[in-house]
């Protein structure tokens, strides 16, 4: 049975999915703009919606926690500069 297991498996074994979500939040971060489908953004935003919402406070913990979510620090600093002060005022969806 399948109670209470959160996610979609999409096909893919579960390092192949870490990989495809870790490589699409860098790409929406960088671009701000991709395309995929529906499914894939659905569960995308379970990996980029706490990414801003870690960004929305500039700390010295914070920046650490979100390069090992995205292992970029060209898009840390875009999440820390860009995205932080634009949703800073927008309620939390998750």
């Amino acid at each position: 049975m399948r109670h209470r297991k959160s996610g979609r498996q999409l096909n893919r074994n579960s390092s192949h999915r870490q990989a495809m979500f870790r490589n699409m939040a860098s790409s929406l971060l960088r671009h701000e703009v991709i395309k995929t489908t529906l499914p894939k953004a659905k569960e995308l935003r379970r990996v980029v919606e706490p990414l801003i919402t870690l960004a929305k406070t500039d700390s010295v913990a914070n920046r650490p926690l979100a390069f090992a979510r995205t292992r970029d620090n060209e898009i840390v600093a875009k999440l820390f500069n860009a995205f932080g002060p634009r949703f800073l005022n927008r309620a939390v969806r998750h």
